[in-house]
């Protein structure tokens, strides 16, 4: 099992900057079984999306609409992924989650961190 515990989010202006992070607890084993993580979001009645994606590979995606302006961090060291906001925007309030992938055994999630951008 991987334990997945965001923070950061708060309520921020248009124009501003937030970051996020993603601790990942569990064994040693398992946390280095972990394949990839990424960023998801779901705004109120919209589909969880995703926002940004890692691999063991070290490359990373990002949503046509975050590019530019999101940036996705990894330190391995203290098992932490980051997602550093810059430029926010009214749509991108959404409540924002942490995910970690082992190919073996399946999805996590962590409970999630609200962001709220003001106009």
């Amino acid at each position: 099992q991987v334990q997945l515990v965001e923070s950061g989010g708060g309520l921020v202006q248009a124009g501003g900057s937030l970051r996020l992070s993603c601790v990942a607890s569990g064994s040693i084993a398992i946390i280095n079984s972990i394949n990839y993580m990424s960023w998801y979001r779901q705004a109120p009645g919209k589909q969880r999306e995703l926002v940004a994606t890692d691999n063991s590979g070290g490359s990373t995606a990002y949503a046509n609409s975050v590019k530019g302006r999101f940036t996705m961090s990894r330190d391995n060291a203290n098992d932490t992924l980051y997602l550093q906001m810059n430029s926010l925007k009214p749509e991108d309030t959404a409540v924002y989650y942490c995910n970690a992938v082992i190919v073996a055994l399946g999805s996590y999630w962590g409970q999630g961190t609200q962001v709220t951008v003001s106009s």
